[in-house]
């Protein structure tokens, strides 16, 4: 079988099973199978598939046809310009995450070259810690997460990106020292409705459930990291979460309900407001 006979098979049958952007989603795993540019597939559609080559495609075309999302197949997401390693035990890094960031990289610079250091709590596969060490440079980085497959899977593109960070698994701040103190913490955590979760896409819920529940009312990580950061962040420290599109205003108040001052808020490429960010300030 060619090239061109695989894709059309393959097209067919995600077609078929209603599976979205299954056009890209065929070439990306193609191209990860051989080992090729997209652009290799196009000019190469006379090309034979071996067997063994064959086999594996159409058995990663049966993940797609039940709705496995392509990264966790080809094991790779592309996030601030980085490559990461991803499988089923990690949150899949999304753009709306990069306004998080970059956010986080401006905020930094008011520190005027003062060596700071950053935590990232929930990392997941790193990807928000890790893009903030390929960018700020005079910084210790730190990692945490409940999940020890997912500290694993951080541990892993950090050394892929050459980045040097320092993992704790930990539930949250149960693991850490009173002593240990923050310039910046940062969190993408957990803020879905418990009972919105079943009205997500079918490839959303192959996502790990513990990374995606934010309890009743998608604010149970909110209340916890926003009153238990003050006891980690150093004076005018900086805590800098990113929320779900409708989370702004109940979010902002439990920031404001626990002293922090300057509290504001920063919509994503969509106009969602995606961050809230406010400064803790010792009374």
């Amino acid at each position: 079988m060619n090239i061109k006979e695989a894709l059309e098979i393959a097209t067919q049958t995600l077609k078929e099973n209603n599976i979205e952007n299954y056009k890209l989603k065929i070439k990306l795993l193609l191209s990860s199978i051989l080992n090729k540019p997209k652009e290799y597939i196009m000019i190469h559609e006379e090309g034979k598939l071996d067997e063994t080559l064959e086999k594996e495609f159409f058995s990663k075309v049966d993940r797609l046809k039940n709705n496995e999302p392509i990264q966790y197949i080809i094991n790779s997401q592309e996030f601030m310009g980085l490559n990461f390693f991803v499988d089923k035990n990690v949150l899949i890094p999304q753009p709306d995450t990069e306004i998080l960031v970059q956010e986080v990289i401006e905020i930094s610079k008011k520190f005027d070259m003062k060596k700071i250091n950053i935590l990232d709590l929930c990392t997941g596969s790193g990807a928000i810690i890790i893009s903030l060490a390929k960018e700020i440079d005079n910084c210790s980085f730190y990692a945490s997460d409940i999940s020890k497959e997912a500290l694993n899977i951080a541990k892993k593109n950090a050394k892929n990106n050459n980045v040097n960070i320092s993992f704790l698994e930990s539930n949250l701040f149960e693991n850490f020292s009173n002593e240990e103190k923050f310039d910046i913490i940062t969190s993408n955590p957990p803020y879905i409705k418990r009972d919105c979760i079943e009205t997500l896409s079918e490839e959303v819920k192959m996502e790990p459930i513990i990374a995606l529940d934010g309890g009743i009312d998608g604010l149970n990580f909110y209340r916890k990291i926003i009153k238990e950061s003050k006891n980690y962040l150093k004076d005018e420290g900086f805590l800098c979460l990113e929320i779900g599109y409708d989370q702004r205003k109940e979010v902002q108040n439990l920031f404001e309900e626990n002293g922090y001052i300057n509290v504001y808020s920063k919509k994503d490429l969509g106009q969602n407001d995606r961050i809230v960010v406010g400064k803790y300030k010792k009374e």
